[in-house]
């Protein structure tokens, strides 16, 4: 067996009408997967992840929801190759199935948490007050001050480090738009809006991760089979009592991704395999660590190539 091996969970932003669809089709077993979801959840998982509407699959309750189960559906169809990774971790929404991947959090009470957690964050900004946005070519120090700067006109932070020279920044639409203009002053070669219905990683979430804390409160944590690199602070965690108050300060803190990844390399992750929809979370490794080995797992075809690769 390989050693070296980290699985990497996706966010928001990987979804899209049609997902898990073709290796539900090769895979029936994994239907129980969405059945679970579905009997939470109080709707069908399957439909909603295989024939959308897009519209209500982008809503952020309904995405959270949708991304986790279609990666542990995903997670399901590589049991058989007996992957014992030694560092998990998933980006913002993703940081939950990596949980249930690593044995912390029942898939069961995992489905009602992010169900909650899409509610309250929806809940906490008013539809179409928010924007989310990539800014390309940047250093994080200047990020930080083109939100420093463009927090006169509202609230603006940088939501998640993702790798070198991209960093997302949300907020308040006026605050965002004004920190686009400053950024571009400074260099950014590019500002791309992104499809992220609230603007989660910012002082915003502050009242969705409050109400959040009582929900997880009442979840029964598991120690980890392997540890978790957290994204709030890029450090390992394995102990139940530490997930609780990593997951409420996930809320309203950055996401360090690039930190996550370096760790992971630090740790000794050779390969990573990023389990679940899109490909997103391979592209940002493959500009922090160029010279790792790099799967996923997505469709039939990409979880042969990782089952016949990933243990050599």
């Amino acid at each position: 067996m390989a050693s070296g091996i980290g699985l990497v969970f996706p966010g928001q932003g990987s979804q899209s009408v049609g997902m898990g669809k073709s290796l539900c089709e090769a895979h029936p077993a994994i239907k129980q997967v969405y059945e679970e979801a579905s009997a939470v959840l109080g709707y069908d998982s399957a439909t909603l992840c295989f024939e959308g509407p897009a519209e209500r699959l982008n809503l952020t309750e309904y995405t959270q929801p949708a991304l986790l189960v279609s990666s542990i559906a995903a997670l399901k169809t590589m049991e058989s190759a007996g992957i014992q990774p030694i560092a998990v971790a998933g980006h913002s929404l993703g940081e939950y199935s990596a949980l249930v991947a690593a044995g912390g959090v029942s898939f069961r009470d995992a489905v009602g948490l992010v169900q909650k957690r899409g509610r309250y964050m929806s809940e906490a900004v008013a539809p179409g007050t928010g924007l989310v946005a990539a800014l390309l070519g940047l250093t994080p120090d200047v990020v930080k001050d083109v939100c420093r700067e463009a927090s006169v006109v509202g609230v603006v932070a940088a939501a998640n480090f993702n790798s070198p020279g991209q960093v997302v920044i949300a907020g308040e639409k006026a605050a965002v738009e004004r920190a686009i203009e400053l950024a571009k002053e400074k260099g950014c070669k590019k500002a791309i809006p992104l499809p992220v219905s609230v603007p989660v990683h910012t002082p915003l979430m502050q009242r969705a991760a409050d109400r959040l804390a009582t929900d997880l409160a009442a979840i029964r944590w598991s120690d980890l089979r392997s540890p978790l690199i957290n994204n709030a602070e890029a450090r390992a965690i394995s102990r139940a009592n530490e997930i609780h108050a990593s997951l409420v300060k996930q809320l309203p803190s950055s996401v360090l991704w690039e930190d996550t990844v370096r760790t992971m390399g630090a740790m000794g992750v050779t390969t990573f395999v990023e389990v679940g929809p899109g490909a997103v979370l391979t592209g940002l490794i493959k500009r922090i660590l160029p010279e790792v080995r790099l799967m996923n797992v997505n469709d039939p075809k990409s979880l042969e190539t990782t089952l016949n690769n990933v243990n050599r």
